[in-house]
């Protein structure tokens, strides 16, 4: 079992909050995106935040995904993942500890740079979604996250290829979200602490 404050305090030396010259370069053709991986450490066990896309939209229909979306010109891409939860989700910036930046995640077929930002939250928020972009918001514990994780063949458009899924309560998270997942876990096992009954 993860006990929450303590692994806050390893994931913070761990990741490292990054400055702006420690952000990647972005290659010609593509374009930069920010997440936000919020993690909740209120109660026994830190739960992570996902969203599920809304079928109506154009990109991405239906699939479960962090919050997030594309950097506006000048922003920074950390103030960009906190100003993308709060427009899903009603996530306030301030409510948020940025922990710190996974390795970026290049979407070649889409051509996007997604830079995933790790994001404490020591209470639980009461989202409020944005109807037209989110269907629902879904939390699922860590520990079960890392005992549902596979690698597995799977098919999407009528193509078939290995990745990172994770099939949770007639969920599945596959595609970028999972390998930025699969990334926090790698982090996790590294972090784990387990309690005296675990």
């Amino acid at each position: 079992m993860y006990r929450p404050e303590e692994l806050r305090d390893r994931l913070r030396r761990l990741l490292g909050a990054p400055a702006a010259t420690d952000l990647p370069t972005v290659p010609p053709g593509t374009v930069p995106a920010a997440v936000l991986a919020p993690i909740l450490g209120a109660g026994p066990e830190p739960r992570l935040v996902f969203t599920k896309r809304a079928d109506t939209l154009s990109r991405h229909a239906g699939e479960i995904s962090f919050p997030g979306g594309l950097v506006d010109r000048g922003e920074e891409p950390a103030a960009a993942a906190l100003r993308e939860a709060e427009e899903e989700l009603g996530l306030r910036p301030w409510d948020v500890e940025l922990l710190g930046m996974l390795e970026p995640v290049h979407t070649r077929v889409t051509g996007i740079l997604i830079l995933p930002f790790v994001g404490w939250l020591r209470t639980d928020p009461r989202f409020t979604p944005n109807a037209a972009e989110i269907a629902d918001v879904l939390e699922f514990g860590l520990a079960d996250l890392v005992a549902r994780g596979t690698e597995a063949e799977f098919e999407h458009d009528g193509r078939s290829f290995r990745t990172h899924v994770y099939r949770m309560d007639g969920h599945v998270i596959w595609g970028a979200t999972a390998r930025i997942l699969r990334s926090l876990i790698e982090v996790l096992e590294g972090a784990r602490i387990r309690t005296r009954e675990g």
